[in-house]
C-alpha cells in the first residue's frame, strides 16, 4: 500500500528513525533537528517537500514546548522573528526557482561561517546591536525557507554569547518554532503545501516526541561546556554535510 506523499514501508521506518535522533538532538541542542530529518526526507520527496514537511513536524513539538519556551526565551528572539516573517517566503520561493548547485553554495558557506563563530570565545551577555539582530533575522528567515534550516545564523547568536543555556535554548527553539510557522503559511500561499505533507509530519511527531524528551532529559544532566561542546560538533556536522553535498 502506498504511503502518504511517495514513501513505502522503509521509507517510513527511515524517516521515524531519522526523527527519533534529530529530535534527541533538538532536546539536548536546541536546535539540528532540520540538519537530520531534510536530508532523509529529501531522498524520497524534493527539498521543497521535504522543507516544508519538516517545518510541519517543528511547529507540533516547538507547540509542545512552549510553556517552557516562553518563559526562558531571551526578548531579542522576537526581532528575529520579525526578520523571518518578511524574509522567509523569498527563501522558499528562491528553493523553488533556484539551481539546486547555487543554493548548496550558499548554505555550504552560511554552515561554515556559524561553524567558525561558535569556536571563537564567548562575547558578553550584552544583547548584540539592533543591526545584527535585524540581520540574523533576515538570514535566519531566507535559510528557513531556502533550506529548511534557521540554525545557522541563531546558534552563533545566541550560544556565543555569555548567557545562561537555558536562555539560549529557548530563545532558539522560539525563533525556530516561529519561522517554521511562517515557513508553513509561505508555502499556503505559494501554492506549495499539501495536506499531504501536515500528514507525514503528523505520522513522524510520536518519534519527535519521544526523541525530544530524551534529549531534554539529557540536558538537565550536562554542564555548560560539554553543552557547549555538543553544539559546535552539531554545527560541525551541518559544515560537514554542507560541503559534501558540494560534490555530489
Amino acid at each position: 500500500m502506498d504511503a502518504p506523499i511517495g514513501f513505502d514501508g522503509f521509507q517510513i521506518a527511515g524517516a521515524l528513525a531519522a526523527a527519533f535522533a534529530a529530535a534527541y538532538v533538538r532536546g539536548l541542542a536546541g536546535f539540528g533537528m532540520a540538519i537530520l530529518l531534510v536530508p532523509v526526507l529529501a531522498l524520497a520527496v524534493t527539498p521543497v517537500e521535504a522543507v516544508l514537511v519538516t517545518n510541519g513536524v517543528s511547529v507540533l513539538i516547538g507547540l509542545s514546548d512552549m510553556r517552557m519556551i516562553l518563559r526562558d526565551a531571551e526578548s531579542t528572539a522576537w526581532r528575529i522573528i520579525a526578520g523571518v516573517a518578511v524574509a522567509t517566503a523569498p527563501g522558499l520561493w528562491l528553493l523553488s526557482v533556484m539551481p539546486n548547485p547555487v543554493a548548496r553554495v550558499l548554505i555550504a558557506l552560511v554552515a561554515l561561517s556559524a561553524f567558525v563563530a561558535i569556536l571563537l570565545p564567548r562575547r558578553s551577555a550584552d544583547p548584540p546591536s539592533a543591526a545584527r539582530t535585524a540581520a540574523t533575522g533576515l538570514a535566519t528567515g531566507v535559510l528557513t525557507g531556502l533550506a529548511g534550516m534557521p540554525g545557522p545564523p541563531v546558534v552563533p547568536y545566541y550560544v556565543g554569547r555569555d548567557i545562561p543555556r537555558a536562555v539560549a535554548k529557548a530563545s532558539m527553539l522560539l525563533v525556530f518554532t516561529a519561522a517554521s510557522t511562517v515557513s508553513l503559511i509561505s508555502g499556503a500561499a505559494l501554492g506549495l503545501l499539501r495536506p499531504q505533507f501536515l500528514l507525514l509530519a503528523l505520522i513522524l511527531l510520536p518519534a519527535v516526541l519521544a526523541g525530544n524528551w530524551l534529549g531534554a532529559r539529557r540536558f538537565g544532566t550536562v554542564d555548560d561546556r560539554r553543552w557547549r561542546l555538543f553544539v559546535a560538533v552539531v554545527l560541525g556536522a551541518t559544515a560537514l554535510v554542507a560541503l559534501a553535498k558540494l560534490a555530489v
